[in-house]
């Protein structure tokens, strides 16, 4: 909280104060940072649940079967025109 108001105070955003504070740490403090800080972003997500994943992953299955049918469909009408042309 004092960082905010401090950050407040003399005019710059939380971030660049953190950045300002992340330059006068060491490497490996810097490191720790970092995966606090993923952590810290990843407590955020919201994972989906079993079924929601069964039904996305399906989802894209069945798309990407779809333009597979589609791009091979439109190869095969180009290859016969290829071949129809040129001989």
């Amino acid at each position: 909280m004092i960082r905010v108001l401090e950050a407040q105070e003399k005019g710059t955003t939380m971030s660049e104060s953190v950045e300002q504070a992340a330059e006068k740490l060491g490497p490996f403090a810097r490191v720790g940072l970092f995966y606090r800080q993923v952590i810290s972003e990843l407590r955020k997500v919201v994972w989906p649940t079993r079924s929601q994943l069964t039904t996305y992953t399906a989802v894209v299955l069945v798309f990407v079967t779809f333009v597979i049918a589609v791009v091979s469909l439109i190869d095969l009408v180009l290859t016969k025109v290829v071949f129809w042309v040129f001989g």
